[in-house]
C-alpha cells in the first residue's frame, strides 16, 4: 500500500483510542491461540449485569487474503473476507451476517501517495452506498464523508475533517452529524519515547448548544505496564490499568466514577486476554 494521507477514519483516531480504547465496565475474558498454518482461534465471554455472552472467532491468513468468521452464542454467524492487491493499491473487504440476509455490505479501498478513496455498498435491494475521500500527505490530510440512501433518495450523513500530524503530536477537527457537530482533539506525546501522552477533546453540538470536554492521558510504566485515564466536564472518571502478565497475555482493569454523583456505585470492569 501507499503513504500516502491515509483513510477518513484515521481522522481523530488517536485521540479516539486515548479516550475510548480499552475501557471496559464489563467483565470479560478472551483466549486467543494460533496455529503454524496460519490459522487464529479466539474465544471472548463477557458479563454485563446478570447477563452473559460470548463468542468464538477464527482467523485464516493466505497470501493476499484474510477470512474472518465468529459465532456467538445467539447463533449469529459474521464472516469477512479481505482481499489486498487484487487490483493494485487496493483492499476489497466483503462482509455479511446469517441469518440476517441483508447484512451483506462490500467495501472497496484505494491508496494512492496523495489521496485515498472508499465506497461502501449494501448488498440489498435497497442499498445504502458509502463514500469517502482524503488528499494530503502523512503530515497534513483533509478528507470527507457522505451517505446515500437510494430508497429514499437522501443523504443519511456527510461529514469532513482535517488532521495534522507531527513526529510528537497529532491535532485535528471534525464537522459531523450533517453540520451539527465539531469535534476538536489534540494529543501530544510528552518525551522522544512516547511512554507518556495527554489528549484533549471538545465536542460541539450546535442544535443543543452542549459542549463537552473531555481530557484525558496515558502513561508506560515499563515494558509490560500501562495507565490511562479521563475526564470529561459532566464529572465522569475513567482509569484503566493493563499489565502483560506472561508474554501477550494482557490483563486489564478499568473502571468509571461519576463524581457528581459519589452516591451511586461506581462501575468496575475486568478484561483478560491471552494470546499465546
Amino acid at each position: 500500500m501507499s503513504k500516502g494521507p491515509g483513510l477518513f477514519s484515521d481522522i481523530g483516531k488517536k485521540a479516539k483510542d486515548l479516550l475510548t480504547k480499552d475501557y471496559n465496565s464489563d467483565q470479560k475474558f478472551t483466549i486467543s491461540t494460533y496455529s503454524d498454518a496460519g490459522v487464529a482461534l479466539t474465544s471472548t465471554a463477557v458479563k454485563k449485569g446478570g447477563l452473559s455472552t460470548g463468542d468464538v472467532a477464527a482467523q485464516y491468513k493466505y497470501k493476499n487474503v484474510v477470512v474472518d468468521v465468529k459465532v456467538d452464542t445467539e447463533s449469529n454467524i459474521a464472516t469477512t473476507l479481505t482481499f489486498t492487491e487484487i487490483v493494485p493499491s487496493t483492499k476489497t473487504i466483503a462482509s455479511f451476517k446469517l441469518p440476517d440476509y441483508n447484512s451483506g455490505k462490500l467495501e472497496v479501498q484505494y491508496f494512492h501517495d496523495h489521496a485515498t478513496f472508499t465506497t461502501v455498498f449494501a448488498l440489498n435491494q435497497s442499498p445504502a452506498v458509502d463514500v469517502t475521500a482524503t488528499i494530503g500527505t502523512p503530515s497534513i490530510a483533509f478528507g470527507a464523508e457522505a451517505g446515500y440512501d437510494t430508497t429514499s433518495g437522501s443523504f443519511t450523513k456527510y461529514t469532513a475533517g482535517i488532521s495534522v500530524t507531527k513526529p510528537d503530536s497529532s491535532a485535528s477537527i471534525i464537522l459531523g452529524d450533517k453540520g451539527d457537530s465539531i469535534k476538536a482533539s489534540y494529543v501530544h506525546h510528552l518525551d522522544q519515547f512516547k511512554k507518556s501522552a495527554a489528549v484533549g477533546e471538545i465536542t460541539r453540538r450546535f442544535s443543543t448548544n452542549e459542549n463537552t470536554f473531555t481530557v484525558g492521558g496515558s502513561y508506560a510504566v515499563d515494558q509490560l505496564t500501562v495507565v490511562k485515564a479521563k475526564l470529561n466536564n459532566q464529572g465522569r472518571l475513567g482509569a484503566l490499568l493493563q499489565h502483560e502478565v506472561i508474554p501477550k497475555s494482557v490483563l486489564t482493569i478499568s473502571g468509571e466514577l461519576d463524581t457528581k454523583a459519589l452516591d451511586k456505585n461506581p462501575r468496575f470492569g475486568l478484561a483478560i486476554a491471552l494470546k499465546p
